[in-house]
């Protein structure tokens, strides 16, 4: 029997190919086909799981009320990072600075909308590239492999500690060569979530604020007490993958004495925020979720 909508276990088996990394798309497809009653089933439904790269943006980069466009800069031995910078058409000298950093996907046109909803919220959003001293995200499959897989496996074989010391360079660029005023804050979604978290240890006073939504917390705890910045996180309630890491991390913030928020949105799945996910997407949990993130990205941190 053909499913008309994908079941959690269908959600599961795609978080599991895109997270876990020990299922190839072939294994899960078949997977999927097995579940979904043949392979023409199976595909459908994943158009509904998968993130959709033809989905209209909620804010057009020809809106009135911003600016955008790409940038490079330096971040030190002979590395260059890029991004795309969003910024209010107007006031944008007295506004806050933000960091945007992408999934396990690269920098893509959903992440680049959201760097423009803030822009249009009246910060400066600046969505880096962390692919980009690996030549930048793919935008085009080989034939046999997805640009969007193609990524993943790019980020997958990232030097983390590199990449770390890559985003500190970024926030540091952000404050001194970008529009707006004060430390930048910091938003990342799922592996950009990861990577707020491990910001906040690393960049120390360099980040004002963070929002870290479903992100793995750092497997050292210990670096809570070099935390500086105040940190929101979001959880989304079906995903116990990234919850199982919460309790640890969030222990060791509060024993630090540092200043965060750590939200759980029950009944909804990981990437919850992003709508160009159909099956995945809880605009009721979304809303609540990107209100709250920017009254702190607005705050003083």
């Amino acid at each position: 029997m053909t499913e008309t909508q994908p079941t959690q276990v269908m959600i599961a088996l795609y978080d599991r190919f895109t997270h876990v990394g020990d299922l190839s798309r072939r294994d899960m497809v078949a997977q999927m086909a097995r579940l979904a009653g043949g392979t023409a089933a199976a595909n459908a439904l994943l158009g509904l799981i998968a993130a959709r790269a033809d989905a209209a943006p909620l804010v057009a980069d020809d809106d009135a009320r911003i600016k955008v466009g790409d940038v490079r800069f330096s971040v030190g031995a002979g590395r260059e990072m890029s991004g795309y910078l969003a910024q209010p058409a107007k006031g944008a000298a007295g506004a806050p600075r933000v960091l945007v950093i992408h999934e396990n996907r690269g920098l893509n046109d959903h992440i680049r909308d959201v760097a423009r909803r803030l822009a249009a919220e009246g910060l400066v959003a600046l969505a880096a590239d962390f692919l980009a001293p690996n030549g930048g995200t793919p935008t085009l499959g080989d034939g046999t492999i997805s640009a969007e897989d193609t990524a993943r496996t790019m980020i997958g074989a990232l030097d983390r500690q590199q990449t770390v010391a890559d985003g500190v360079a970024t926030l540091k660029w952000l404050a001194a060569s970008a529009p707006g005023k004060g430390a930048p804050g910091a938003v990342g979604f799922c592996w950009g979530g990861g990577m707020v978290n491990a910001l906040a240890v690393a960049a120390g006073p360099a980040l004002r604020a963070g929002a870290a939504y479903y992100g793995a917390a750092p497997q050292d705890v210990s670096g809570a007490t070099r935390v500086k910045a105040r940190l929101m996180l979001h959880y989304a309630g079906l995903d116990e993958r990234i919850n199982a890491m919460g309790p640890a991390w969030q222990a060791a913030l509060t024993a630090a004495g540092v200043r965060f928020e750590a939200h759980t949105y029950p009944g909804v799945n990981h990437a919850f925020n992003n709508d160009t996910s159909p099956a995945r997407y809880d605009k009721a949990a979304a809303d609540l979720a990107w209100q709250r993130t920017l009254a702190l990205l607005k705050s003083g941190g």
